[in-house]
């Protein structure tokens, strides 16, 4: 699932997919699933049940050097599950892993599809105000403060993400989710 607003950002980064990737403009399943940073990983089983709730994990190693976060260890875990049924969280503890979003984080993930919505139409001043406000409401939520920078004409990979990079890391990186599988 990418969450981008614009269907030609996916694509580079799915050309050697072979699987169906979902656009979620709205962030709808980013709320669903308290989903607050990107890449995040949540395993499903065949009866759609949640195994393993949502969490970082990465695909490659591109980013290793930034996170200290390799893919492997989560491939690892996701090959037992696949081959022996082994998750790595009981299923009572999966139910709990991880919190609800609070009310400012709901009201947050609203105003950011207001000013989504606000952009698409034309309507600049709006969609300014409410990526604004959905900021400061969830300061330290990546599905909404790094996915508003290209949609405000900020580079998501610039100095301005690198400096939320570094206020999200003094508060203590908080996260709806489990943590990266280190090595």
């Amino acid at each position: 699932m990418a969450i981008d607003d614009d269907a030609d950002l996916v694509r580079p980064w799915v050309e050697a997919v072979t699987f169906p990737v979902l656009l979620d403009r709205e962030h709808l399943l980013t709320e669903l699933y308290a989903i607050s940073n990107v890449p995040t990983v949540v395993w499903i089983d065949e009866d759609g049940r949640i195994v393993r709730p949502n969490g970082v994990a990465f695909g490659t190693d591109l980013f290793k050097e930034f996170t200290g976060v390799e893919a492997g260890p989560h491939f690892d875990a996701i090959r037992r599950w696949v081959r022996s049924g082994d998750v790595p969280i009981g299923a009572d503890e999966a139910r709990t892993a991880v919190g609800d979003l609070s009310e400012d984080e709901v009201l947050a993930r609203l105003h950011f599809r207001m000013a989504a919505h606000a952009r698409r139409t034309g309507d600049e001043e709006a969609a300014r105000r409410h990526f604004g406000r959905a900021g400061e409401l969830a300061p330290y939520d990546w599905t909404i403060r790094r996915a508003a920078l290209p949609l405000t004409g900020g580079d998501p990979f610039g100095q301005e993400f690198f400096d939320m990079y570094g206020a999200w890391q003094e508060a203590g990186s908080p996260y709806h989710g489990l943590p990266a599988q280190k090595s």
